[in-house]
C-alpha cells in the first residue's frame, strides 16, 4: 500500500527519472502541505473477500491480525513469499455492518493486484469465503493535508486519528466510505459516481495535484512503496514495515517462519534510510562506500523543504549521519549524507 500506497502506474512513466519540474511539484506541494490536495487513485488495486471466514482466511495469508478486526477497523499488512519476501503490501478495511456480516475491502498498488488476487484464488479452497474484483466498481480520492477533513465533511472527524479506520458516508448525497490514511482522508465512492465526487470535493475547496507532488510527501514520511523500495527480494524488516504490517502473536502466515526467525534471532542485511543529496540523481543510482557497492536509490525526488533527496536501501552498516558516494550513469560521482527516516514528521496522514 503506498504507503502515500499510490498507483504505482500511474507514476511508471517516471520512476526512473529525475524529478520533475520542480516548479509544478512546489505548487502542489504547497496544497498537500497547507491546504488540501486531491489526489485520483482510482486505479489503484481493490478486491474485497466475504463470508463467515473471510477474517480467518485473510489471517492465514497475511502478515497481519485480520482476525482482531471489528467492523470500521483496519489494518496494513504484507503478502509473502514462503521465504518472507513482499509479494504485495495493502491495507485492510473491515466494512462489514457486524462480526457476523464479514466483508474485508483490499486497497492495495495496480502493480501488486494481479499476484494478490492469483495467491487468493489459489488457497480459497475449503474457506466460507468469497473472492470479488472492486478495481473498476470503487473509486479512490486521497484528501492530503490539514484541511482533509474540513473538505470530508463532518464525519471525518468521527474517524479519530486511528489509521486505517473507516465509516459509511456522504459527499453531497453521494454515497461514499471515508478512511483514514496518515496524510488525511481517502474517499471511496462507486466507480460511476467518481467524477461528481472529485467535482464536489473541489468545489469544497480541494485542489487536484499528481502523483509527483505526492510522492514527495511519501519520500519525506519514509514509507517504502511496491516495485520502488520492495518487491520480492526484500523482506519487511528491511522495508522498515514490521511495526506496521506484522502481528508476531497471531498464528501461522505464509512466510511467517523467516519473518520471526529474523526478529527474534538475527537482524536485516539491508536497512531503507533516507538520503541528502548534493544533486538529483536517478533511480537505481549506484550507492557506494570505500569502493564498496552499498545499496541504490530506490526513488529519488526535489523537495520544496529539504532540496534533492532520495530513499535506498542501503547495507545495515550504513549509519545515519554517514557520507556515501552516489555513481549516476551521468554526471560523475556525487556525494551524499545518509539519514534516518523520516524527513520530516508526516501529518495526520499519508496513505499506506
Amino acid at each position: 500500500m503506498t504507503d502515500l500506497p499510490q498507483d504505482h502506474a500511474a507514476a511508471a512513466g517516471s520512476s526512473a527519472a529525475l524529478p520533475p519540474d520542480a516548479t509544478t511539484v512546489a505548487a502542489a506541494y504547497r496544497e498537500l502541505t497547507a491546504g488540501a490536495g486531491l489526489v485520483d487513485r482510482s486505479a489503484s488495486g481493490k478486491l474485497a473477500l466475504t463470508g463467515a471466514e473471510a477474517r480467518t482466511f485473510l489471517t492465514g495469508q497475511v502478515t497481519a491480525d485480520v482476525e482482531a478486526l471489528a467492523p470500521g477497523t483496519g489494518t496494513y499488512a504484507a503478502l509473502l513469499t514462503p521465504k518472507g519476501k513482499i509479494v504485495a503490501d495493502l491495507r485492510i478495511l473491515h466494512v462489514g455492518r457486524s462480526d457476523e456480516d464479514v466483508e474485508l475491502l483490499l486497497l492495495c498498488e495496480r502493480s501488486g493486484l494481479q499476484a494478490l488476487f492469483d495467491h487468493l484464488r489459489r488457497h480459497l479452497v475449503g474457506y466460507d469465503v468469497e473472492l470479488h474484483k472492486r478495481t473498476l466498481q470503487l473509486g479512490l480520492l486521497s484528501l492530503v493535508g490539514p484541511r482533509a477533513d474540513g473538505v470530508a465533511g463532518a464525519a471525518a472527524a468521527g474517524l479519530g486519528a486511528e489509521e486505517h479506520a473507516s465509516a459509511a458516508s456522504e459527499v453531497d448525497g453521494v454515497a461514499v466510505r471515508l478512511v483514514r490514511t496518515a496524510a488525511g482522508v481517502d474517499v471511496l465512492p462507486a466507480g460511476d459516481d467518481v467524477d461528481a465526487v472529485r467535482d464536489a470535493l473541489v468545489a469544497r475547496g480541494a485542489v487536484p495535484v499528481d502523483d509527483d507532488a505526492a510522492e514527495v510527501l511519501r519520500v519525506e514520511a519514509g514509507r517504502p512503496r511496491l516495485h520502488h523500495e520492495m518487491d520480492d527480494s526484500v523482506m519487511p524488516a528491511e522495508a522498515g514495515i514490521v511495526e506496521r504490517a506484522v502481528s508476531f502473536t497471531k498464528g501461522c502466515y505464509v512466510g511467517q517462519e523467516t519473518v520471526a526467525r529474523l526478529h527474534w534471532r538475527g537482524r536485516p542485511n539491508r536497512h531503507l534510510r533516507g538520503l541528502r543529496l548534493d544533486r538529483a540523481v536517478p533511480v537505481g543510482t549506484v550507492i557506494v562506500q570505500d569502493g564498496r557497492e552499498l545499496g541504490r536509490v530506490t526513488t529519488s525526488v526535489d523537495s520544496p523543504a529539504h532540496g534533492p533527496i532520495a530513499l535506498a536501501l542501503v547495507r545495515r552498516e550504513v549509519e545515519p549521519e554517514s557520507t556515501v558516494v552516489l555513481r549516476p550513469g551521468e554526471g560523475g560521482p556525487t556525494s551524499a549524507r545518509v539519514v534516518a527516516l523520516p524527513f520530516r514528521h508526516a501529518g495526520p496522514g499519508s496513505t499506506a
